[in-house]
């Protein structure tokens, strides 16, 4: 199964992703800061990148550049709550996958991770609601 590295500086969305990953069969590392997350993609060399729009200390798109000097073909999907058109329209140019909101169901995550697995291309983005189980 694929590796996937969620980057969030959240632990509540960092363990919540981990274990709606972990129970779909994902092999998931995680890491709390762009810096650790440039270490641990170079480290562990996961298939799919989720990377939080929005954190402190390194900002987003000086992570998912540094992610395209280490690998410019790597999927990386954006995780999205509160950020601006500017700077998603700037992900999209430096090759971001897909983006998902912050308040995503599972199946629309799995969907995401399916869809950019097989090489396919984001569908137009929807607003998305959290599932109730």
């Amino acid at each position: 199964m694929a590796k996937i590295l969620p980057i969030d500086d959240e632990p509540s969305v960092r363990g919540l992703l981990a274990t709606l990953l972990e129970r779909k069969g994902y092999d998931v590392v995680l890491a709390e800061s762009g810096r650790q997350g440039l270490e641990v993609f170079t480290r562990a060399r996961p298939d799919v990148v989720l990377l939080d729009l929005s954190m402190p200390e390194m900002d987003e798109l000086a992570v998912l550049r540094q992610l395209r000097v280490l690998d410019g073909e790597k999927p990386v999907i954006i995780l999205t709550g509160a950020g601006s058109e500017a700077i998603e329209c700037e992900a999209r140019l430096l090759g971001a996958a897909a983006f998902v909101e912050k308040e995503f169901s599972l199946h629309e995550l799995d969907d995401t991770l399916t869809r950019v697995l097989s090489g396919g291309s984001e569908r137009p983005r929807t607003p998305l609601r959290p599932e109730h189980s």
